[in-house]
């Protein structure tokens, strides 16, 4: 697997807790998305640290194709 599974092509609004890390799945293989599961492992993907320093809402990228992973930058808008 060279390129990640297309998941959704729209971000993940999730509300985050200060203080919190969370692990965006970077492959899109992950049952539970946008976070990771350990479902990379016969991949060459790892997952991306997000350490939150306020509680807020942010946007997880679904499409795994952002160039701000692991948030939406609006890269689902280019895809096929």
């Amino acid at each position: 697997m060279t390129d990640p599974i297309i998941v959704q092509k729209a971000p993940y609004a999730t509300e985050v807790v200060a203080g919190k890390s969370y692990y965006w799945c970077a492959c899109g293989k992950s049952a539970k998305q946008p976070f990771c599961d350990g479902s990379h492992a016969d991949t060459a993907f790892l997952p991306i640290k997000f350490d939150a320093t306020e509680s807020r809402k942010v946007f997880f990228c679904g499409c795994k194709h952002s160039q701000k992973q692991p948030l939406c930058d609006g890269s689902h808008n280019a895809l096929a």
